[in-house]
């Protein structure tokens, strides 16, 4: 293996290594410390690579946004009927959040800490949806609302679930696997909760 071959092989460790340590585990607070030790190589390598644990941190968290806007283009770039459209970015939403438990938690969080979002869904796909939704309305296959609140719904349904696992897990005592097991079951309870039929 070449010396540049191993570098990436030790970079890109070290970035699974924290993903690993934030989403799939919830340990947002990981220190550079730790992550060094979970990914078993020297803390200066960390710097070395990325500059500084914050560094490494936004690397983390621009790749998060990415997963997002892969969802998101389901609906964008489909030419699908409506309800399978969203049927197939649920599917893509809970399977996310099986695999990283703790990212939308992880995305709030840095929200709300004031890093930058990048918007999602640009406006004329915006527009469009919610005149797909207006229309399935008037079809009588979605009950009739403001076009944002079935979104909202939509988006409450799967990322609460995810946003709050902490707390569920410990309140009505359920193991990680059995929380697993609530998460996929969901998707056909999302789909009969926002469409008629």
């Amino acid at each position: 293996m070449s010396n540049q071959a191993k570098k990436d092989q030790t970079q890109e460790l070290i970035k699974e290594t924290a993903k690993n340590l934030f989403f799939v585990k919830g340990k947002f607070d990981a220190t550079t410390q730790e992550i060094a030790d979970a990914a078993g190589v020297n803390r200066t390598l960390i710097n070395y690579y990325f500059r500084s644990r914050d560094k490494l941190l936004q690397i983390i968290f621009d790749e998060a946004q990415i997963v997002e806007q892969e969802k998101s283009k389901i609906i964008q770039n489909s030419d699908l009927p409506f309800k399978e459209k969203i049927s197939q970015f649920i599917e893509s939403s809970l399977a996310t959040s099986l695999q990283y438990p703790y990212l939308e938690t992880y995305i709030v969080s840095q929200i709300n800490k004031g890093t930058c979002h990048q918007r999602e869904i640009e406006e004329d796909i915006l527009e469009k949806m919610y005149s797909d939704i207006e229309k399935e309305m008037e079809l009588g296959n979605i009950e009739k609302m403001a076009p944002v609140q079935f979104i909202l719904n939509m988006v409450s349904l799967l990322v609460f679930p995810s946003a709050v696992r902490p707390l569920f897990m410990e309140n009505l005592m359920i193991s990680d696997e059995e929380y697993d097991k609530i998460i996929s079951a969901r998707k056909e309870i999302i789909i009969n909760m926002l469409f008629k039929n």
